[in-house]
Parts: structure tokens; sequence; C-alpha cells
């Protein structure tokens, strides 16, 4: 029955926020398009936690960087981007060029002032990179991104894309990982919620200037370690979960 209301409650809400959005985005009201995006963010948390029963708690706040970072998130589940964009607030997010071709989401992304990355690269997608930078540090928003590029199942892995990379590269901020167990809660895109306290844990920064070799195994190794140990311990905080006793295989720390 809980999975069912939030289901309710999330469509009620994501369409209300959708089509104000589609508006705000044809008069380019980006200031506020961006606040109303925090507030759907922080509504769906709210949701998830009075509806879905799913808490939340971020640890390791103090090794947040004083300047503007890059947010490299572990991906687990669809309510990741509404953990981290309530708790880090207005945050320029990081998606792929081929949303562009929609002309309305084209003004929604740009009203949203989202960092829009082209597969092909090269100078011009580097020099758009470096502009998009300027602006996001000169609003005072940080970047967030997921490396892996898909949902990843608990206990699972799959090669990190090294975007990442090459954003730090492009503004020479640190990039901070985040871990998570939200997955073991909600699982990718399932309709089942399962009640308990979700943790998000900011891990150390991973400073501008390292190789792509060694820069992408430190990623990798953190997000991958810091995510196992966090289901860990969720799986033995909550043993009534259906994910409480999926195994994490030994090479999950292994560099692909």
């Amino acid at each position: 029955m809980r999975s069912f209301l939030f289901a309710v409650f999330y469509w009620v809400i994501s369409i209300i926020f959708g089509i104000s959005l589609a508006i705000l985005g044809l008069f380019r009201l980006s200031k506020l398009a961006r606040g109303l995006t925090v507030l759907y963010a922080r509504l769906m948390r709210l949701n998830m936690n009075l509806v879905a029963g799913i808490k939340f708690e971020y640890r390791g706040q103090e090794r947040l960087p004083k300047g503007p970072y890059i947010i490299a998130a572990k991906h687990q589940s669809w309510g990741d981007g509404f953990g981290a964009m309530g708790f880090f607030g207005d945050v320029a997010f990081v998606t792929g060029d081929h949303l562009e071709r929609f002309p309305l989401l084209r003004g929604v992304l740009k009203s949203l002032g989202a960092i829009v990355v082209d597969n092909c690269g090269g100078h011009k997608m580097r020099n758009r990179l470096t502009e998009a930078f300027d602006v996001a540090a000169t609003e005072g928003r940080n970047v967030l991104i997921y490396p892996e590029g898909h949902l990843v199942k608990i206990g699972h892995r799959i090669k990190y894309k090294s975007g990442v990379y090459h954003l730090q590269q492009a503004c020479g901020w640190p990039v901070v990982p985040v871990a998570t167990n939200l997955g073991l809660f909600w699982a990718q895109e399932s309709f089942d919620k399962e009640g308990g306290t979700a943790i998000d844990e900011i891990l150390d920064p991973i400073p501008a200037g390292l190789s792509k070799e060694e820069f992408m195994s430190r990623l990798e190794t953190a997000l991958n370690e810091g995510s196992k140990r966090l289901c860990e311990e969720g799986q033995a905080k909550h043993p009534y979960l259906t994910q409480a006793n999926v195994k994490w295989p030994d090479e999950i720390n292994k560099v692909m």
C-alpha cells in the first residue's frame, strides 16, 4: 500500500512541476525554474519519508571543500537525484546532448542551467564546458554527475565513464565522491519501496592534476568500497529487506 500511495503522490507532484517547468522554460525564467526544481526534489524526499518510509542520513559533511566542487555520486536508485538535490540544493547537473533534440526540453535544460555534454567531445565541446563551469561558479552552484551513467543493481558493477575526469580537466575543481545504499530501499526504477534509513556518505575529495588512470582508480575504488560498506551496514540493520542477503563480489573494488 505504501508503494502505491507513493506512486500516486509521485505522479501528481511530477505532472504539476513538469508543466510548470516547461512554462518557465519557454520564458527562460532560470532562477525561478531552478528554485522550483529544488522544491520538487525536497517534496519528493518528503514523499519518500512520510509515505514510503525511507529516511535519509548524510555523513561526512565535514569533508566538503570550501570552494566549488563536482559531486560524483553512486547511482543505485531513481531516488538518488531527489536525495542529492534535496541535500545540496541548486546544483548544475550533467546530462547528454540527446535531450536537446527536443525543443521544449532544450529550453527547460537551459533554464535549469544544466551542463550538456556531447559524447563526441572535440574543441567546441571543451569550450562549451569551460563556459558552463564559469557560469556555475559565478552563480555559486556545484555540479552533479553520475559517473556510471546508468542505474546499477546492489552488488553489481559496470565500467565507469571517464566524462567526470574530462569535466574536472575543464574546470580544475575537486571531485567529491558520494557513496550510497539507497538501492536497498528503492532499487533502480522499481515500483516497490521498503522502509528504512538510507545513508549517503560524502567521501574524501579527489584533487585536480591526477592522471586519468589514477583519477578513475581512486574514484571507482572510493564509490565501490564506500557503497559496499554502507549496503552491508544497511543489510545488517534492516534484515527484513528483500535485498538483505545480496552478496558483493570480492572484485567489486577492481578498476575495469
